[in-house]
């Protein structure tokens, strides 16, 4: 018998509806159990809402698994597997990678696990889904037949959780720099970069941006390595500049750049993306790219990142001549997207420009968005064609 959490008498409409997320302010009487441990929650009345794991240090006290009084174990994970992939298997045909499990989206919190030709790379991502790790490689093995599992566990999170950065293999192996395709152009997973290694859920974007993208000069800000240029490269674009901080994204982004061809084609510059923008004319550019990554954590730095989104736009939109494409993007659910167009439209006007949107983009079907857990919603994704007032 799994340990018991009794919640308050007035139960969130939120926890009620689906939310997998049960707060410890919302609790009102829980058993003694170690981090990590499976534990049933009631209702205030005893009435059983659903199984999760515990974290006692942890404000978000309950992640829950399922609704159902279930074992959780691996035959519990496989079918949670099976139902995602079903789900997403269309993806296929587009290339050979996708997300399989994106957390709290596919009712596995704390678990994310992407999927690269015939490699697996996962993150465990809180205590009590690194507790399951054993069933869940397990599951991995049996539904999906990896040549190799790498986990590639870290960020801030993990210290909330308790938890040490790992990147290590859990099954068989691979190449440091995993081979897949998306949309006929070759790129690789990076075990040594960020997050999973690639930016998956940019895939839409960065397909539908390449069909503007003929005979085109990209300017790539952020560009890790390459997503967007090499899909706007595959669809008949003159040149790309690709920018980023980092050395080592920059060398994956060369090798990249090297197997599809169009290295002849490409600069690649190592710098700070502000810098860059404020200092140099983007004279020639006439796509230029702002993916930055996600400038808000947390609801105490939203303002900042903000302006900072404003200030990347507006330094596009100074020097870009009429008829211009600007890309911009932005991946934290702590700016809505209502905020977020509100601060582009505001560079528009300081620059005394008009943007014409040629679409709007968001999370592709591999990272679906929930309607009773409003944190899956966070990306969003809009071309612009940029004209001079007196042109428009």
């Amino acid at each position: 018998m799994s340990a018991r959490v009794v919640l308050k008498r007035s139960i969130k409409r939120r926890i009620a509806f689906g939310h997998p997320w049960i707060y410890d302010n919302e609790i009102e009487k829980a058993d003694s159990v170690e981090g990590g441990c499976i534990v049933d929650v009631l209702t205030n009345s005893g009435q059983f809402l659903g199984r999760g794991y515990y974290n006692p240090d942890s404000s978000i006290r309950v992640r829950l698994l399922t609704r159902r009084n279930c074992s959780i174990d691996t035959d519990f994970f496989a079918e949670k597997l099976k139902r995602s992939l079903g789900m997403k298997s269309s993806l296929l045909r587009y290339g050979n990678a996708l997300r399989v499990t994106f957390g709290e989206a596919d009712g596995l919190p704390g678990l994310i696990v992407d999927k690269f030709s015939d490699w697996l790379v996962v993150q465990f991502n809180t205590l009590g889904i690194g507790v399951l790790r054993n069933e869940i490689i397990e599951a991995l093995i049996a539904t999906l037949k990896p040549k190799g599992i790498f986990e590639k566990s870290e960020g801030i999170s993990l210290t909330k959780e308790g938890l040490e950065s790992k990147e290590e293999w859990l099954f068989g192996s691979g190449p440091e720099l995993l081979p897949f395709s998306l949309n006929g152009v070759t790129f690789f997973a990076d075990t040594k970069g960020q997050k999973t290694g690639f930016f998956l859920d940019q895939r839409d974007n960065a397909e539908k941006l390449s069909k503007y993208a003929n005979e085109r000069n990209v300017l790539d800000v952020f560009s890790y390595t390459g997503n967007f240029s090499f899909h706007c490269m595959s669809q008949g674009a003159n040149r790309a500049t690709l920018v980023d901080s980092s050395e080592r994204a920059l060398s994956v982004a060369r090798e990249t750049a090297e197997i599809n061809g169009f290295i002849s084609r490409c600069e690649f510059v190592r710098a700070n993306a502000f810098d860059y923008l404020r200092e140099e004319s983007l004279a020639g550019h006439n796509l230029v790219i702002v993916d930055p990554p996600a400038m808000a954590k947390s609801p105490s730095s939203k303002k900042s990142a903000l302006r900072g989104y404003k200030e990347l736009n507006l330094r596009v939109i100074k020097k870009a001549v009429s008829g211009s494409l600007l890309a911009s993007s932005s991946c934290t659910q702590i700016i809505s997207e209502d905020d977020w167009m509100r601060t582009i439209n505001d560079a528009f006007h300081d620059s005394k420009k008009v943007g014409i949107v040629s679409f709007r983009g968001g999370q592709p079907l591999d990272h679906p968005e929930v309607s009773s857990i409003f944190e899956t919603r966070y990306l969003k994704f809009c071309l612009f064609r940029v004209f001079e007032l007196c042109d428009f």
